[in-house]
C-alpha cells in the first residue's frame, strides 16, 4: 500500500520528461546552442569595442572603406551595399516566419514557397559578402608602409580628395622578383608583388606637386590628418612598403587591427549564414517530399528558423557596431 502511495507521488512530480517547460528535446537544445552562440558573438564584439576604443585616433572610418556597390565602379556610395545586404537578410527572416507559420496551418506549399524565399534572401547575402570581401582586400587606392607600421595615403592638396597610386605612379626601370622556396630564398618567402613598386610611387610623388598624403590619425573634425608639402616628403622617407588592399598583416585603410576584426568577425557570420542556407536547403526538400506532413508537424522548420532569427539578429549588432558606430 505504502509503495503504492509513493509511486503515484513520484508521478506528480516533474522530473523533465520528453517536453520540459512545454518545449520539446530539439527546441531546447536549439535554445542552448543560440545562447552559447550568443555568448561567442558577443565576446568577439566586445574584443572589437575594446581594440577600437584603445586605437581610436587611428581607426579606419567605415564612410571611406565600404564605398562599393555593384556594376557602379567608380561611383562613391558609402555604405549603400552594406544597407541592401542587411535589408535583404533581414527580409528573409520576415519570409521565415511566414514558413513558420505555413507550418503551423499544415499548408505545405506555402511553407515550401516561403522556405524557397528565405533560401534565395541567405544566398544573396553570402554571395554579396564574398563580394565585398573581394573589394575589401584587393583595395582601390593603395598606401604605403612606414617603418612603425603606420600607413600613408594620399589625396590631391587642392580638394582633399583621396588618389590612386595608379593615378600618378610613374614607371621606373627595376627588376622586381618575389622571393619564393623554389628559389632556395625559403626564409625570405613572401607574396605577390604590388602592382607599383615604392620607387615609382616615391617617383610619382615628387613629379607631382599638387599632391600630399594623409596619417591615419584623426582630427578634431574625425578626419584624417593632411599634411603639408614639406611634412610629406619628410614623412615618405620612412616609408618601406607599397600596402594594396588588405590582408591579415597589411590594411591600406588604416589600423591592421581593422582588418583583422572584419576577416575575423563578418567571417565567423558568414559561415553562420551558409550553415543555415545548408540546413534550410535540407528542410525544404524534406518538406517537398512530404516528410513533415507525414509527421503530422513542422517542427523542423520551426527549429531552423530559430537559428535563422538568431544569426539575422547578429547580423544586426554586427552592421551597428562595425559599420555604423
Amino acid at each position: 500500500m505504502e509503495a503504492t502511495a509513493n509511486t503515484a507521488t513520484d508521478q506528480k512530480v516533474w522530473s523533465g520528461g520528453n517536453e520540459p517547460l512545454r518545449a520539446s528535446y530539439g527546441k531546447m537544445m536549439m535554445w542552448f546552442f543560440i545562447v552559447s552562440d550568443a555568448l561567442t558573438f558577443s565576446g568577439f564584439l566586445a574584443a572589437y569595442g575594446f581594440s577600437r576604443f584603445k586605437f581610436i585616433e587611428t581607426w579606419p572610418i567605415a564612410d571611406e572603406v565600404f564605398t562599393h556597390f555593384p556594376f557602379l565602379h567608380g561611383v562613391d556610395a558609402p555604405m549603400y551595399y552594406v544597407a541592401l545586404m542587411t535589408f535583404i537578410l533581414i527580409f528573409s527572416s520576415v519570409t521565415m516566419v511566414f514558413a513558420v507559420d505555413a507550418g503551423h496551418q499544415g499548408n505545405k506549399n506555402k511553407v515550401a514557397w516561403y522556405m524557397l524565399l528565405t533560401i534565395i534572401g541567405g544566398l544573396v547575402f553570402v554571395g554579396s559578402q564574398a563580394w565585398e570581401w573581394k573589394n575589401f582586400i584587393k583595395g582601390e587606392y593603395g598606401a604605403v608602409e612606414l617603418k612603425s607600421g603606420r600607413i600613408l595615403q594620399f589625396v590631391d592638396a587642392s580638394t582633399n580628395e583621396r588618389i590612386a597610386l595608379s593615378e600618378f605612379a610613374v614607371d621606373v626601370p627595376s627588376e622586381r622578383v618575389a622571393h619564393e622556396n623554389k628559389n632556395g630564398l625559403w626564409f625570405e618567402d613572401e607574396g605577390s608583388l604590388t602592382e607599383h613598386s615604392l620607387e615609382s610611387v616615391l617617383a610619382g610623388f615628387e613629379a607631382n606637386k599638387n599632391i600630399v598624403v594623409r596619417t591615419e590619425r584623426l582630427n578634431e573634425e574625425g578626419k584624417k590628418t593632411v599634411l603639408s608639402r614639406e611634412a610629406s616628403a619628410e614623412r615618405l622617407k620612412q616609408a618601406v612598403m607599397v600596402v594594396e588592399g588588405a590582408n591579415l598583416v597589411h590594411n591600406e585603410y588604416g589600423n591592421r587591427l581593422f582588418a583583422d576584426f572584419f576577416f575575423f568577425i563578418t567571417g565567423f557570420h558568414g559561415f553562420h549564414v551558409f550553415s543555415g542556407v545548408v540546413l534550410n536547403i535540407i528542410i525544404f526538400f524534406n518538406v517537398i517530399l512530404g516528410t513533415y506532413e507525414r509527421r503530422g508537424h513542422y517542427e523542423m522548420v520551426e527549429k531552423v528558423g530559430l537559428y535563422w532569427h538568431f544569426v539575422d539578429l547578429v547580423w544586426v549588432f554586427v552592421f551597428t557596431f562595425f559599420y555604423l558606430v
